[in-house]
């Protein structure tokens, strides 16, 4: 039997007149690395909402280490990293690392631990206000990694980051889950598939795959993850036109 870090049934989420996850049932086992890809639109960042437990639900469950998603007692369990950076522009990286580790009960000795883990050593005591978008995004990630999140909820790390950064931010991530952590991490880059133990495809709020990318690949005969996300598509609107 799976030992699910997260466990999601019946889950449905409705924005207006939009039901963007419909009847949605997910395990993520713990000490993964999953990779949840789709197009703009999928339903991702709604769904990774709900695992953290800030998004309103319509219906079903979302448990997270055996707790309702968003239960106090996963305040420093559950790392959450939106797209948006949340840090403080008027301070330094240093400052913005020590102000959360004071907030998450971390020690300080995390806070350049994590500066480190995310490149940015040469701009600690730079004003996050002047860095890049791809440097606060970093900035961000480092905030998550402070104290011992065992769940790691990461939308879009990697975007605006150069290709060489994107390879150590997945070795990164990697060695993470190898420590215990899991990690479900966002993006629509269809390259960054080979680098998850499982990959979960979604496309306009469905669920079209859930399985490791070789499995995947064996299943629709295609070369790469676009081609398997391309050809589960097509089948799955013939299936709804038939």
């Amino acid at each position: 039997m799976m030992n699910s870090a997260v466990r999601i049934r019946g889950l449905r989420v409705v924005r207006g007149p939009v039901t963007v996850l419909d009847d949605f049932d997910l395990d993520i086992r713990a000490g993964s690395l999953t990779g949840l890809l789709g197009p703009s639109g999928s339903g991702k960042s709604t769904l990774m909402r709900a695992v953290v437990g800030v998004q309103k639900v319509a219906g079903g469950t979302v448990d997270v280490l055996g707790r309702p998603a968003g239960d106090k007692s996963l305040r420093d369990r559950v790392a959450y990293v939106t797209q948006a950076p949340s840090i403080y522009a008027d301070l330094t990286v240093r400052q913005n690392l020590r102000y959360y580790a004071r907030v998450l009960g971390a020690p300080m000795s995390d806070v350049d631990r994590a500066i480190e883990q995310v490149d940015l050593g040469s701009r600690a005591d730079h004003l996050v206000g002047r860095l890049s978008g791809g440097q606060e995004s970093r900035v961000s990630l480092a905030t998550a990694l402070l104290g011992t999140p065992e769940v790691l909820v990461l939308d879009e790390p990697t975007v605006g980051l150069d290709p060489v950064l994107r390879v150590q931010l997945w070795e990164l991530f990697n060695r993470l889950a190898q420590d215990g952590v899991t990690l479900l991490v966002s993006s629509h880059v269809m390259d960054e598939a080979e680098r998850c133990e499982r990959l979960i495809l979604l496309r306009e709020g469905r669920l079209l795959a859930d399985d490791t990318l070789p499995a995947l690949l064996a299943r629709t005969g295609a070369a790469d993850a676009e081609g398997a996300f391309l050809e589960l598509v097509e089948k799955a609107e013939q299936e709804v036109a038939s």
